[in-house]
C-alpha cells in the first residue's frame, strides 16, 4: 500500500510567515497542509495525531520569545522539535481601497508584528486603536469582512499581493529592517535527528526552589562543560507568584558527551527537567568544541576513573553518558 502523505499544521490562514517557514522544509510543497487559528490548536493536533507536526513560532529577534509557543510546549503531552527554520521578517499596511492614512481609527495584526511596527506607528498613525489579531493574515482576510470593526491591518507583503480587496497603504513599516522570526517543526517524540556538529538543544528547567542561587545552580551544569547557551527566558508556570520554569536553547546535540553531562546535572537538580529536542541549526554555524570539552576528554577522564576503582576492587557508582565516538 502506498505510504500516507504527511500532513502538517501551521499558524493560520494561508499567507502567514508561519506558512513560509513550513514552506521550508523538504517535501512541504507535496505534503498536506492545514491552518491552525492558534499556537496552542496547533499543538493539540500534533498530540492529538491528526497531524505529523506542527510549524510554530518560538522566537524573534526585535521581540524575544514567542510566549504563546514557549508555555504550550512546556506543559501537557510532551513534543520534540525536529527543527527550526528562520525567516526575514517585513511588514504592509493594507486596508480597503480607498481608506487613506489619516481614516485609520482601528488597526489590527498579531501581537509580535505590532511590537515590531510600534514605532512607525506612533508617528504614523498616533491616534489608532491597536486590536489584536491571531496572525497577520487573519488580520488582513478580517478586511474582506464586512462586520469587522476596524480599519486596516499589519501583514505580510504576500498577502496583500494576493488579495485584490486590500490596498497597500505602506510598505516596510517595520522598525528594524534586519528583523527575522524563528520558528520550529514540533512533532511527538520519536527517532531524534541524527547530529551535524552545527546544533541545538532546547530544554525546560523548573525552578526547583527560589533561593539565592538556584539559577546559578542551573547556568553551571552548562558552563562547567563548556555549553554555550544561546537563549535562556523564565516564564511563570502559572502555579503560583513567584514559582517559574526556564526555556533554554544549547549549542549541541544530546549525543555530544559534554550535552549529555549537561543534562544529567540538571535532571539531579531539576528531575522535572523536560527535554524537548536535539535538531540543526537553521544557520548551520558549527558549535565551536574546546579541547578539554570535546567527546575524546570526557571518554579520557571516565576511563581513568574507572582504572582507579579497578585499582582498588571499588565498584564504580557511576555510569558515565554514553557517546558516539568522534
Amino acid at each position: 500500500m502506498p505510504a500516507s502523505p504527511v500532513t502538517y499544521t501551521f499558524l493560520g490562514p494561508e499567507g502567514t510567515f508561519t506558512e513560509a517557514a513550513l514552506m521550508q522544509v523538504p517535501g512541504a510543497a507535496d505534503a498536506i497542509r492545514i491552518p491552525s487559528s492558534n499556537v496552542n490548536a496547533a499543538l493539540d493536533r500534533v498530540r492529538e495525531g491528526s497531524v505529523d507536526a506542527a510549524m510554530v513560532p518560538i522566537e524573534n529577534s526585535v521581540e524575544g520569545g514567542v510566549t504563546a509557543t514557549l508555555d504550550a510546549i512546556a506543559t501537557g503531552q510532551e513534543l520534540r522539535i525536529l527543527r527550526e527554520a528562520l525567516v526575514p521578517i517585513s511588514f504592509v499596511l493594507v486596508a480597503r481601497p480607498g481608506t487613506r492614512i489619516g481614516d485609520i481609527r482601528r488597526i489590527s495584526t498579531h501581537g509580535h508584528a505590532w511590537a515590531q511596527c510600534r514605532l512607525w506607528a506612533e508617528k504614523n498613525i498616533p491616534d489608532a486603536e491597536y486590536i489584536p489579531g491571531s496572525s497577520t493574515a487573519a488580520a488582513a482576510m478580517g478586511l474582506l469582512d464586512d462586520v469587522v470593526h476596524y480599519d486596516a491591518a499589519i501583514c505580510a507583503p504576500i498577502v496583500a499581493g494576493e488579495q485584490p480587496g486590500l490596498a497597500v497603504l505602506a510598505k516596510n513599516i517595520g522598525d528594524n529592517p534586519g528583523a527575522v522570526t524563528r520558528f520550529v517543526l514540533v512533532g511527538r517524540p520519536g527517532e531524534l535527528p541524527e547530529r551535524t556538529g552545527a546544533d541545538k538543544t532546547t530544554v525546560v528547567v523548573p525552578l526547583p526552589e527560589d533561593r539565592p542561587g538556584a539559577l546559578m545552580e542551573i547556568l553551571d551544569q552548562f558552563a562547567t562543560r563548556g555549553v554555550n547557551l544561546s537563549r535562556i527566558e523564565s516564564r511563570p508556570t502559572g502555579q503560583y507568584l513567584g514559582h517559574y520554569f526556564f526555556s533554554i536553547d544549547a549549542d549541541g546535540h544530546v549525543a555530544d558527551a559534554r550535552v549529555a553531562d549537561a543534562l544529567a546535572g540538571l535532571h539531579r537538580i531539576s528531575p522535572a527537567t523536560r527535554f524537548l529536542g536535539s535538531y540543526s541549526r537553521a544557520d548551520g554555524v558549527r558549535t565551536e568544541v574546546e579541547r578539554h570539552t570535546s567527546d575524546r576528554a570526557f571518554r579520557a577522564a571516565h576511563s581513568w576513573v574507572n582504572e582507579i576503582l579497578d585499582s582498588t576492587s571499588a565498584e564504580p557508582e557511576y555510569t558515565p553518558q554514553a557517546s558516539p565516538k568522534s
